[in-house]
């Protein structure tokens, strides 16, 4: 009689957690529905564990979600994101083998984040960092981060790029929770921000992490790249934008499959796909389904299933 196999374990890049001084820090700046959504969520070391055990995670690598911990104070959101990062870096250091941690910064805030940089990533030991996609309306290629990209770049750093509403929010998701599409759109609105303005050329030792499949991306690298080579007033990008966006790494948190990984494989392929959950914003039933997604999709190959790929790809990104 033959064994079945054990499952590989996931390595998931996009998982999240709050703690209760972090909910009262943005209740007290009035974000009561964050992104639009019902309310904050729950979360607990014991909690997460659970859902890691039982969906076949390996290893989570958690940080803070949308909208971050810059509520209009340069101040409170520098001693914020070091309170948050100071407990995110305790999970991983008691659970070295099941969490990883990436460090939140107070962006906007440059030089507070110039700060949090070093902190975080020589003191605590993070495993990278995360940012929005913008911050108060000020997008990832804006002349005004060049000194933290210069920074990340001589670390060789990872940059998790979370999605968070757009300006003016209220006037375009027509009363809709905003993860639902607002969050791919301005995935897909910053990474060309980072492309056209040159920022993946200028730094191109910071390892970028992007959720959701891209967004919106893969649909529309094609039109990004006519833009760029063909009609005039536009950015002239190389190498191509589509050879620099697929140097990217992405996340398959979300609605995978059927459509979205297919899309993100047709545009710029799976050798640098990651899995992710979004728990604990997705909740868990949700999490266990997405996985259950993952495992009954058609695989990448007959040797080769989508756990098999993105912990290896994980590992890879992690090495680098």
């Amino acid at each position: 009689m033959t064994s079945t196999p054990t499952p590989t374990g996931l390595i998931d890049v996009h998982a999240h957690f709050v703690t209760d001084s972090y909910v009262a820090a943005a209740r007290s700046a009035g974000v009561e529905h964050p992104g639009g959504m019902p309310g904050w969520p729950s979360w607990s070391v014991e909690q997460h564990l659970d859902l890691m055990d039982r969906s076949g995670i390996e290893k989570s690598y958690l940080s803070i979600s949308s909208p971050g911990v810059h509520f209009g104070d340069d101040g409170a959101a520098r001693s914020l994101a070091r309170e948050v990062n100071e407990f995110g870096a305790g999970v991983p250091a008691e659970r070295p083998q099941r969490f990883g941690h990436f460090a939140s910064l107070p962006l906007p805030d440059v030089e507070g984040s110039l700060a949090e940089v070093a902190h975080a990533l020589d003191v605590l030991g993070a495993d990278g960092v995360a940012v929005e996609t913008n911050h108060h309306g000020v997008y990832l290629g804006d002349p005004r981060f060049e000194p933290l990209w210069e920074d990340l770049d001589r670390r060789g750093a990872l940059v998790f790029v979370h999605p968070t509403s757009p300006p003016n929010a209220d006037d375009v998701s027509l009363g809709r929770p905003r993860p639902m599409l607002e969050f791919l759109f301005d995935t897909a609105r910053t990474a060309g921000d980072l492309l056209l303005r040159g920022v993946l050329t200028r730094y191109p030792r910071i390892r970028w992490v992007l959720t959701h499949g891209g967004g919106a991306l893969p649909l529309l690298a094609d039109r990004i790249d006519l833009f760029s080579t063909v009609f005039g007033g536009s950015d002239k990008v190389a190498p191509s934008a589509l050879d620099q966006l697929g140097r990217l790494w992405y996340d398959m948190a979300g609605t995978p499959f059927p459509r979205q990984i297919p899309a993100l494989d047709a545009a710029f392929g799976t050798e640098r796909l990651l899995y992710g959950s979004d728990y604990c914003w997705t909740p868990a039933a949700g999490a266990l389904a997405q996985v259950q997604s993952v495992d009954s999709a058609a695989q990448p190959s007959a040797t080769d299933t989508w756990r098999d790929l993105t912990t290896r790809n994980a590992h890879r990104l992690f090495a680098a």
